[in-house]
């Protein structure tokens, strides 16, 4: 780990390099100079290794006509070695796999709080437009569309299987995007296969019930459900992080 971020640190090392390593390391991979001339070695081994390096694949976010081809370059190594870590057995490893993904974190997202946990399969599209804060915990097979930009405020959980969207399209022409900032506020929880769309904000210490669909703000300190979301019940208490709710701020089921 600590080789592995001086690497990644070093603006004399090519990313891609240390990426490629890292994921060949994982796969126990490990191909002589002068592979790709070397005949013996068999076909399928040598394609093997040539898509460990980040230069020869192509991920779906290069296609975005909104994407920042400078910023992208800086995080798409890591973003591969993220997706091939996860799909290899030692991306199970739960201990192993924090670690690993805080520190890619660090170095991709716009920001990354301290004491961050992301299990596996997790994805997001840019990275370089997600807001992270403190002791956030995402689960995994989560999506983050950061294209328009997620923010995450600090102790925010988000459970398996659930997405949230920062872009949306026109519903005539789906060429035209419109990107749209979207806050998930402190303490919220957003539970499983829930979806947050572009533009919304999930408001301090919300609840978000299971196969929900935001497309409008959630209520702080209220629990929101179905299809639209409506906020159905106010939270018995506050989260024991958080103030209590402000007087009148707690509503009534609807």
């Amino acid at each position: 780990m600590g080789d592995l971020a001086e690497r990644l640190d070093d603006s004399a090392v090519d990313r891609n390099d240390t990426c490629r390593d890292a994921i060949a390391q994982i796969y126990g991979v490990r191909l002589p100079d002068g592979w790709v001339e070397d005949n013996s070695i068999p076909l399928g081994t040598r394609a093997l290794y040539g898509s460990f390096d980040p230069r020869n694949i192509t991920l779906e976010p290069e296609y975005y006509a909104d994407v920042d081809p400078v910023k992208y370059a800086r995080v798409k190594p890591l973003t591969w070695l993220w997706i091939m870590f996860d799909r290899s057995p030692l991306g199970q490893n739960a201990w192993l796999g924090h670690r690993l993904r805080r520190l890619l974190a660090e170095r991709m997202f716009k920001r990354c709080g301290k004491n961050v946990k992301i299990w596996h399969l997790v994805e997001f599209s840019y990275g370089y437009n997600l807001s992270v804060g403190d002791d956030v915990v995402v689960h995994r097979g989560v999506l983050l569309d950061d294209r328009g930009e997620i923010e995450l405020g600090n102790r925010v959980s988000i459970s398996d299987w659930a997405n949230v969207y920062s872009h949306t399209h026109d519903i005539n022409d789906i060429s035209k995007v419109f990107l749209k900032k979207t806050t998930i506020k402190d303490h919220a929880r957003i539970t499983y296969h829930a979806t947050v769309l572009a533009g919304t904000t999930v408001g301090k210490d919300a609840m978000v019930g299971t196969l929900a669909l935001v497309t409008k703000d959630a209520p702080e300190f209220q629990v929101s459900v179905g299809i639209p979301a409506r906020p159905v019940r106010a939270k018995d208490r506050p989260c024991p992080y958080c103030e209590a709710p402000a007087a009148g701020a707690r509503r009534e089921r609807e």
